[in-house]
């Protein structure tokens, strides 16, 4: 068994993991290229979460859904480039509106030089991607453009919260939907469209990426109360202090509405206080971690990531496809 990407994703066949680090090594020149700019200062902060790495699970996943056409096809690495560097932008911009102070253990932009700073740099990789993707034709703009405002809708449904009457849960699945499973989605598109796949295959792997998506933004769900920092590469707790939900928190608060034990609503009302006081963030995030509402969340993170290796069922069965299945076992091994 062999070894592919940071997240250790399994791959069976050598020549398939041979080819996957040659096109990732390109996509990784290709970032490098996109964020340069004729001021030195502007290349620092584009390049700065570049150079801290990441786990590249979007191109690995574009470059793998190419695998069912031409994987050589000459938009296949520009368009991982372009998902790359749509969601490096987000990550600049999300670490202003959660006041994160480490992102992919490095000091976050806005905490390095300021939250101006920040915004700015992630607007410019917007602009490099645009770019970039304008070159690839005007379905490729299209798809784009439909994916940057599913992210932009389900940040602001994030913000505004569930509506009255709306079930947390439902609300919290449209939201990952949109911000993390929408792009995502177009890295299984992208690859099999610019490969020149089959129109269903190409439908096939956009809807497992929507659907892989949201099982690793609820592993992550997961990682945020029970991580020690290592695996996020954040500051474990980050979305709990902030205020953030959680599929965990929103388990729990389940928990207390239908009945759930004294102990169950007192962890609310902790909850609901000022988890900025490092004191009671810890006590907060110490308690989560032992209460059933953690494995709740840890299992709908797996019942995701089941569907999504059961939408792969139509494709041929080959290296690619395996190793995309593989990577629903990644979630189980993130959120052990």
């Amino acid at each position: 068994m062999t070894v592919v990407g940071p997240f250790g994703d399994s791959v069976r066949d050598p020549a398939l993991e041979a080819e996957l680090q040659a096109g990732l090594t390109a996509v990784e020149a290709g970032l490098i290229e996109a964020t340069k700019s004729d001021v030195p200062f502007i290349t620092e902060t584009a390049q700065h979460l570049v150079r801290a790495g990441g786990k590249r699970f979007r191109p690995l996943l574009l470059l793998l859904a190419a695998r069912f056409g031409d994987p050589e096809a000459p938009g296949v690495v520009p368009a991982a480039v372009v998902v790359e560097l749509t969601h490096l932008a987000t990550l600049y911009h999300d670490d202003i509106m959660d006041e994160a102070e480490v992102r992919r253990g490095v000091p976050s932009a806005n905490a390095r030089w300021s939250n101006s700073v920040a915004v700015l740099t992630g607007d410019f990789l917007f602009s490099r991607a645009s770019s970039i993707v304008a070159d690839l034709g005007p379905e490729a703009v299209r798809i784009q453009a439909e994916a940057f405002e599913r992210l932009v809708t389900g940040q602001i449904q994030e913000t505004a919260g569930p509506r009255p009457g709306e079930d947390p849960i439902a609300h919290h699945l449209e939201v990952i939907a949109g911000k993390t499973g929408s792009l995502i989605a177009v890295a299984g598109r992208m690859g099999a469209m610019m490969s020149g796949a089959p129109e269903p295959v190409v439908h096939t792997l956009a809807q497992y990426g929507e659907r892989i998506g949201v099982a690793f933004q609820l592993a992550d769900d997961v990682l945020d109360i029970a991580s020690d920092g290592r695996e996020s590469g954040k500051t474990p707790g980050t979305d709990l202090r902030e205020g953030v939900p959680t599929l965990p928190v929103l388990r729990l608060r389940q928990l207390a509405r239908d009945g759930g034990s004294p102990a169950d609503k007192e962890l609310c009302a902790l909850l609901d206080g000022d988890l900025t006081d490092d004191a009671r963030h810890a006590e907060a995030l110490e308690r989560l971690r032992a209460h059933p509402a953690l494995e709740l969340a840890r299992r709908d993170a797996l019942s995701f990531a089941e569907r999504a290796r059961r939408t792969l069922d139509p494709l041929p069965d080959v290296p690619a496809r395996r190793a995309l299945a593989d990577l629903c076992d990644v979630v189980a091994d993130r959120t052990a």
